[in-house]
Parts: C-alpha cells; sequence; structure tokens
C-alpha cells in the first residue's frame, strides 16, 4: 500500500510540472499572437491547466471506473473556486478583477445545464454533444474578443504573466509543449491506477476518491498558476484562469468522457455536490459584478469552506 501512495504522489508531481510547462507554453505562443491576458487565461491557461481532468477522466472511464471522471470534475470545479483562489487570496489577496461579467455568466449557464443534465443522466453520447456544442459557442466568441482586442493588446504592449517572454523563441515553446503533452497522461496514468488501488484497499467509492484526492490533485496546475498570478498582482490571469477552466471541465471534459463511454451520475453528486459546485460558483458574484477585493478574510474564508466539504464528502 505504501508503493501505491508513492505512485499516487509521483503522479501528482509530473501532473503538477508538465502541466506548468504545457501551460507555459501556451501563454507564450498566445503571447506571441498578441492575445490579452484575461483572453489569454480564459482560454489557452485554462484548457491547459484542465488537461490532466481530461486525461484522468477518459482514462477513468476506459478503465472501467466512471464515477472517478465525473467525481474528479465536479470536486475539481468546487475546489478551482473555494482553494485555488482562497489560497492565494489567503497568502497575498486577490485585487479587483477587470471585466469578467460576461465569462463569468457563460459558466454560470454552462453550470446549470451541466446539472439539468446529470438529472437526466447517465451522460451519453447526446450530453457530450450537447455539451462540447456549448463550449464551441463560448471558444467562437472568445476568438471573436481576441481579435478584437488585438490592436488594444499591442498598443498595452505583453501582459505579465509568470515567466512570459512574448519574444520567446518558438523553439523552446515547442519543447515546453511537447514536454507538457508527453508528462501528462503519464502523470494521470500513474494517479489513476494507484487511486482505484487506494479506494479499493480502503473500502472507498470511486466516486469520493474522484472528488478528494483527484480533483485537487488535479487542480494544482490551476493552484500554481494562480498563487503567481495573485503573487504578480496579475488578477485577470487568477480569476480568468479559474472561470475558464471551471466551464472547460463541465463542457470540453464531460462532453469528450461521455463520447467515450456512459458515465453514471451517483445519487450523492444529485443531492449534494453538483450543489456545493453551484454555491461556490454564485459566491463569485460580488467579486466580479461589484469587483469586490479579494482580501485575506475571504481566503480564510474560502479555504475553511472548502476543508468543511472535504470532511463531509469524507464521512
Amino acid at each position: 500500500m505504501i508503493t501505491e501512495f508513492a505512485f499516487a504522489g509521483l503522479g501528482l508531481l509530473i501532473l503538477l510540472l508538465a502541466g506548468d510547462v504545457l501551460v507555459k507554453g501556451a501563454v507564450n505562443l498566445s503571447l506571441r499572437l498578441g492575445i490579452p491576458a484575461l483572453i489569454v487565461s480564459l482560454t489557452v491557461v485554462a484548457f491547459g491547466t484542465s488537461a490532466p481532468e481530461l486525461l484522468i477522466s477518459v482514462k477513468a472511464i476506459l478503465d472501467g471506473v466512471p464515477g472517478l471522471a465525473l467525481g474528479n470534475v465536479v470536486g475539481s470545479n468546487t475546489a478551482n473556486i473555494l482553494l485555488v483562489l482562497g489560497v492565494p487570496a489567503l497568502i497575498s489577496g486577490l485585487a479587483a478583477a477587470s471585466d469578467t461579467r460576461k465569462s463569468f455568466l457563460a459558466m454560470i449557464a454552462g453550470t446549470l445545464v451541466f446539472i439539468v443534465l446529470a438529472f437526466l443522466g447517465p451522460f451519453t453520447w447526446w450530453h457530450g454533444l450537447i455539451l462540447l456544442a456549448i463550449l464551441a459557442f463560448i471558444l467562437v466568441d472568445a476568438a471573436r474578443q481576441a481579435n478584437a482586442h488585438r490592436q488594444s493588446a499591442e498598443d498595452a504592449g505583453a501582459p505579465e504573466i509568470e515567466e512570459a517572454d512574448p519574444d520567446m523563441p518558438w523553439w523552446k515553446i515547442g519543447v515546453f509543449l511537447g514536454l507538457g503533452l508527453v508528462g501528462l497522461p503519464l502523470g494521470a496514468d500513474l494517479l489513476v491506477d494507484s487511486s482505484v488501488a487506494i479506494a479499493q484497499a480502503y473500502g472507498v467509492s470511486d466516486t469520493v476518491i474522484g472528488l478528494t484526492l483527484v480533483a485537487i490533485g488535479t487542480s494544482l496546475p490551476e493552484l500554481a498558476t494562480t498563487v503567481m498570478a495573485a503573487l504578480r498582482r496579475h488578477t485577470d490571469v487568477a480569476l480568468g484562469n479559474v472561470i475558464g477552466s471551471n466551464m472547460f471541465n463541465l463542457l470540453g471534459i464531460i462532453g469528450v468522457a461521455a463520447l467515450v463511454g456512459p458515465i453514471p451520475v451517483d445519487p450523492e453528486i444529485l443531492r449534494f455536490d453538483l450543489w456545493v459546485m453551484l454555491a461556490a460558483s454564485l459566491i463569485l458574484i460580488p467579486f466580479v459584478f461589484w469587483r469586490w477585493r479579494m482580501g485575506r478574510r475571504v481566503g480564510v474564508a474560502f479555504s475553511a469552506l472548502y476543508i468543511a466539504y472535504l470532511l463531509i464528502v469524507l464521512n
């Protein structure tokens, strides 16, 4: 059993490192194309940090543990808001973000559609097509925004993102992307296999493991990106990363995974976890619409809420 925990830790570490280099490569690629920080964080950064969830969810279905896939996504979305925003707010605080209302409303709409489809579950191919169609619409709109802001981004200069270099050589960007794409499936494989073994040994359901251990593990790339963004006073990247990642998780990951195989919906997720995920999303309303600052007290509150949620799930 010690070996399984060691493999789980190694898998988490590889996921964190691979997710980090993938984000660096993707962000610098976008900066070379002149895309503003907020659009980058809502799309490229969010997709890069959501890649571990995608790989783990698809592999979980192929390995016959679909509950891990759904638990991973729902748990990760809750972790993204309460933990990924709570920890950096606790460390240094997050200044008020620029206008993210449109993307936030898209996230809430996607969350509500996801909840409705969950009650019509299990998730099958037609659920997946609906989710992917919504994601495609959002991405097309984001591309439109990126094109509209291209000139203003050039006038303002490149956005300051962790280790971002608008003049980074193309070969270096390619190396970052390649390392990330190779490391993510390796880390996902180690994490899923060891998590299932641990769950079986302790009699814990794969859904609970997905909601806790795997959800936290796959949220580490988001957490690393958001902490650095907070330390660099780049709130747009922090909040945009979380909003974009949550949209990708619900619409893209479950959308793709549902095409791979059916995903049953645990009754406990319908009764409790979906509503916690929605409530956590709605908590962001004053920070998005009235641009409240996320100070250390907010960080303490968010972190405490997440710990309370974990204790309830585990008990």
